[in-house]
């Protein structure tokens, strides 16, 4: 079993691409929007991408998905309480996709959003019975937990969703074994919880001992724990959470239909009328030299927020 973690540091987003090495077929879950490093990983290791999953619908970033599905003939795979316009293949707990010495377990794990799902990883040349791993998504995170406020402005009280987020970790999560790895979908910097640590993986046995959220307390207790103190989300959050819901325009799509390059005449008269002009470069060479009036917040950092 290949299982392969890639971070993007400017959203502290993790993905991940686990492959099969007897049949050459591998499944990308959470992946970011640009999908060019796992098709030149899938590539370089003479795998096929078969299968891509979101274990929710992610509000930070708008996910690779559908890039997947139309470059690869990927199926897509949601929670089974997820609602999309695109074909997709519902999981409940416990249904399993299997290639090779490779099964993907699901385990309907709602709380930080209605229709959250983790995904167990069994490498079935070491366990049929123990997981190697479990992709938490937004679920658990190391050091911290999901937050349950995101999806306010779409229904859902922060209270409702913290009280199945507890479930979901007291019954699903931490009865697995001490030594499964635990592999989330975000590291610290991510407005997707309070207080994730820098480490990008963990076990549930270190979770168990460590995690503020995961010591022994009453439902009550931790819905206003994880309910307090949360930082302000960005307005692009609940847009981005409906867009990877829906049908919509690839990234090439859109690069070759919305991206329209400018003469610098153009660019002085738009803001001479009024425009604003972002440099994002780097910090350094924004202060070597830039356009007047300009302002820099460069690709490099945390550029979303």
């Amino acid at each position: 079993m290949i299982l392969r973690q890639f971070y993007l540091n400017c959203l502290a987003h993790a993905s991940y691409l686990i492959g099969d090495e007897q049949t050459r077929t591998a499944a990308v879950v959470d992946p970011q929007r640009d999908i060019d490093h796992y098709l030149a990983f899938a590539a370089e290791h003479g795998l096929r991408i078969a299968h891509v999953f979101l274990t929710h619908f992610h509000a930070d970033f708008v996910a690779g998905h559908l890039e997947l599905r139309d470059r690869t003939g990927a199926t897509i795979y949601l929670g089974a309480a997820a609602k999309a316009q695109y074909a997709f293949t519902p999981l409940r707990d416990g249904q399993s996709v299997e290639f090779g010495r490779v099964r993907l377990t699901a385990l309907e794990t709602p709380g930080h959003t209605a229709e959250s799902i983790s995904i167990l990883v069994f490498d079935l040349d070491r366990s049929a019975i123990e997981p190697h791993a479990v992709l938490t998504g937004d679920t658990l995170f190391v050091g911290d937990v999901g937050r349950p406020d995101l999806r306010v402005a779409l229904g859902w009280s922060a209270a409702d969703l913290g009280g199945l987020l507890y479930e979901s970790l007291q019954n699903k999560l931490l009865p697995l074994p001490d030594a499964s790895l635990v592999y989330p979908a975000h590291g610290a910097g991510s407005l997707c919880g309070k207080a994730i640590s820098k480490e990008t993986v963990s076990t549930i046995g270190d979770e168990r001992r460590s995690n503020y959220a995961l010591q022994p307390m009453t439902k009550a207790a931790f819905v206003d724990l994880v309910t307090a103190d949360q930082p302000d989300a960005p307005p692009y959050f609940t847009y981005d959470a409906v867009l990877n819901s829906q049908e919509r325009p690839t990234l090439d799509e859109t690069l070759a239909r919305e991206l329209n390059p400018m003469t610098l005449d153009q660019v002085l008269a738009l803001q001479e009328a009024g425009g604003q002009i972002l440099d994002t470069r780097d910090p350094n060479d924004f202060a070597a030299a830039h356009l007047a009036g300009s302002i820099n917040i460069g690709l490099g950092g945390h550029y979303a927020t």
